[in-house]
């Protein structure tokens, strides 16, 4: 009898874990993929794409007017989960994925969720700064100078 209970108690401890190794395998195949098989980011990775796109264009120009390296920690849960760089200071520009190769005038700190509402307008940047959405180490001012030039050329 003690081994009819064994048998029956580790073969509901043997479907328990193949129901959760299979649920976490259809959660990690169900991420949503792009064409070339990798995890689709977060959505903010399209919008610093396209800025990416538009200094492409324009750098030079931007460069000359701005001349200042920022830095984008984006957060989650507390977590950092992406960082892009924009340098504005050498050459004709560049924004890339990753911390800054070069000390960063200004870091800007803020969840995915709250950078898609600076970009679509849905909250403006003094008021985001003001209420602690969005966090801000070095010239602040800098920054207020890339939202009057990207506000200009970077149109989304």
């Amino acid at each position: 009898m003690w081994k009819e209970k064994k048998k029956v108690c580790l073969q509901k401890i043997n479907t328990s874990e193949e129901a959760a190794v299979s649920e976490f395998y259809t959660t990690l195949t169900s991420t949503p993929k792009n064409s070339s098989g990798k995890m689709v980011g977060l959505q903010s990775d399209l919008i610093f794409e396209e800025i990416g796109h538009r200094i492409k264009e324009i750098g030079s120009q931007l460069v000359k007017k701005v001349n200042a390296v920022f830095q984008w920690d984006i957060m989650n849960g507390g977590i950092m989960v992406a960082q892009w760089t924009l340098d504005l200071k050498s050459g004709s520009g560049e924004i890339y994925r990753g911390a800054s190769r070069k000390p960063a005038n200004t870091v800007f700190v803020l969840s995915d969720h709250d950078f898609m509402e600076l970009v679509l307008g849905k909250i403006k940047p003094q008021r985001a700064f003001l209420v602690g959405k969005v966090k801000v180490r070095g010239n602040i001012l800098l920054g207020h100078k890339l939202e009057m030039i990207l506000k200009d050329y970077v149109k989304f």
